[in-house]
């Protein structure tokens, strides 16, 4: 029988296991999908440790938001998509009951969209995302435009580094922050115009310095916690800060200067069909013309799960984890 990954209480990556299952038959409106890829994302990580922000059905959860794979079967009343189709799975807000950990998983019809022509399974599965978190943050609520000056929290993240291609896509100027400098050429090679370290400047000044004094118009803040205020000067007078994430668990302090702040989820964007086209006729066009491509870190099998977890909470990668399934 298939295999999918399964965890029965909270915990450290160890809590992890693979059990085999009946194969589910799709219902209306519903697709199977065959899994030939999934990511690991922070969000995987909160659910298995017991800090996510939604309530997980234990025992027997299930993870995994975005994965790539083929139309296995189609349930009554799906137009649009046949058998054999390759797709990305593009919004699993039930997760836990139908992660993309597993060789198959039933998912709506409505949270799938076609995968781009010519990218390989592990850029696709690498893709949604972290792609659409960024284009949706910086395009959709932000509305970057053409240069505008964008400072990027976390930006060796896999959702930091989306945001610097999606910013020269558009014609903006991507700022990276990093707390490392030692990923200073890495975030130059991929696109960054100025890398910040932490270690080595404060980041405001050094934002303001390279702004010519100004501030930058948009900040795309991954990182929350207790230093968001003092980030949040980085910006001009009445620019943008969004946050997408929330690395530093601590609260975060409310930023007192003339801002617009916008708290970003993704699922805002990735659960309406509308805008899932939107974003993804944006992310095919980048990656047809050379402009996005996705930064693969590791690539695990699904055996070597824990692994891959364990991988992740070090936060030593750059870029995406993926599994083969």
């Amino acid at each position: 029988m298939p295999r999918v990954v399964i965890f029965d209480e909270p915990g450290d990556p160890e809590v992890l296991h693979i059990v085999e299952e009946p194969i589910a038959d799709p219902g209306p409106n519903e697709v199977r999908i065959r899994i030939e890829a999934f990511a690991v994302n922070r969000l995987d990580q909160m659910a298995r440790s017991g800090a996510s922000p939604r309530p997980i059905r234990l025992p027997h959860a299930r993870l995994g938001i975005e994965g790539t794979g083929v139309i296995d079967a189609i349930g009554p009343q799906v137009e649009g998509i046949a058998v054999g189709d390759a797709v990305m799975i593009a919004a699993l807000p039930d997760a836990d009951v139908r992660g993309s950990y597993a060789e198959y998983t039933v998912v709506p019809a409505t949270a799938v969209v076609p995968r781009p022509a010519g990218a390989s399974v592990i850029d696709a599965a690498a893709l949604w995302v972290s792609y659409s978190t960024a284009y949706g943050a910086l395009v959709e609520k932000a509305g970057m435009r053409p240069g505008d000056s964008v400072l990027i929290t976390a930006a060796s993240s896999s959702v930091g580094l989306a945001a610097i291609q999606i910013a020269n896509q558009i014609g903006a100027v991507p700022i990276a922050v990093t707390s490392h400098s030692a990923k200073r050429d890495a975030l130059l090679a991929a696109g960054a115009a100025v890398v910040i370290a932490t270690e080595e400047e404060n980041v405001a000044a050094a934002a303001r310095h390279h702004t010519g004094g100004a501030g930058v118009d948009i900040i795309l803040d991954s990182v929350m916690g207790p230093g968001l205020a003092e980030l949040a000067t980085a910006a001009e007078l009445g620019g943008t800060l969004i946050t997408v994430g929330w690395l530093d668990p601590r609260p975060a302090s409310f930023p007192s200067n003339a801002l617009t702040i916008h708290r970003y989820m993704s699922f805002e964007h990735t659960l309406d069909p509308v805008a899932v086209r939107r974003i993804a006729a944006f992310l095919g066009a980048g990656l047809r013309f050379g402009a996005l491509k996705p930064t693969v870190d590791t690539v695990f099998a699904v055996e070597d799960i824990v692994e891959a977890h364990r991988h992740l909470e070090k936060g030593q990668q750059v870029g995406k984890i993926v599994v083969t399934v």
